[in-house]
């Protein structure tokens, strides 16, 4: 499995049913919808920052993370981003790997 952040910020209708339902519903609706792609929701933390939730979670690939995305920003409650997250030991072999590039202009 691949783990994902995935970072959400309310619309004004999401914001009055977060206020109807509090935030430990929500937090279970989004668990639910995470197991419910093959997932698995390590944490959820609700914030006042530049986003109103950030969720780490582990999803089988791409393309689970993308259905999701697509599925959570079209309900309307809420404008979510997914971004791929990467271990250390990823990162590492990703250096490793030999891949020649030109820059534009030389």
């Amino acid at each position: 499995m691949a783990k994902f952040l995935l970072q959400s910020t309310y619309t004004i209708d999401g914001l009055k049913g977060l206020v109807n339902d509090g935030g430990t519903k929500r937090a279970e609706v989004v668990r639910k919808v995470i197991e419910a792609s093959g997932g698995r929701m390590e944490s959820i933390h609700f914030s006042f920052g530049k986003h109103d939730t950030y969720v780490v979670c582990d999803l089988p690939d791409h393309k689970t993370a993308a259905g999701l995305a697509i599925a959570i920003r079209a309900s309307g409650g809420v404008d979510s981003r997914i971004t791929p997250l990467l271990t250390p030991a990823e990162v590492d072999e990703a250096t490793h790997q030999k891949t020649e590039y030109q820059p534009p202009g030389r």
